[in-house]
């Protein structure tokens, strides 16, 4: 695509078929105009952060190439959550779907539904980990509660 940039968006689950929600999101994302689904990172088994009792999550981050901006890149994601049936109930509640633009090439954006970079992803060993994976410049970054983020054998897969 030209005039494309690299953006990482994460994803999660911790309701129902946990790794086919995970699944759902990518082939979403792959399907949708203007988006490039390039690399996935290994699925992690996460404990939940904030809200009420929950079970973990299972979390990984997608690099896709877009022309999107991340407002745009926000739109698909609140598609794709919509898709796998996510309902919005409790502020850091338990979900089926749960995506997050992390970061849209350098762009920068402050608006009352959306902040990129995401504003608390480096406090998140759930982001952080499997984001350094994806890019090894962020495993300098990776908080001191990494333990909480257990690798797993679950895989997802690149559409074709």
């Amino acid at each position: 695509m030209t005039g494309s940039r690299r953006a990482y968006v994460g994803i999660g689950s911790n309701l129902g078929e946990r790794l086919s929600y995970l699944q759902l999101a990518i082939d979403h994302l792959a399907a949708a105009d203007d988006v490039t689904v390039v690399a996935v990172s290994p699925v992690y088994e996460t404990v939940p952060v904030g809200g009420p009792e929950q079970p973990d999550y299972l979390n990984a981050v997608v690099a896709v190439d877009t022309v999107l901006t991340a407002q745009e890149l926000l739109g698909v994601a609140q598609r794709i959550e919509a898709a796998a049936e996510r309902v919005r109930t409790v502020r850091w509640g338990p979900r089926t779907l749960d995506i997050d633009v992390l970061l849209v090439g350098d762009e920068r954006v402050d608006a009352p539904d959306l902040v990129v970079p995401h504003p608390r992803m480096t406090e998140r060993a759930f982001v952080v980990v499997p984001l350094a994976d994806l890019d090894p410049a962020w495993r300098t970054r990776i908080p001191a509660d990494s333990d909480s983020v257990r690798p797993t054998r679950l895989a997802l897969t690149l559409p074709e």
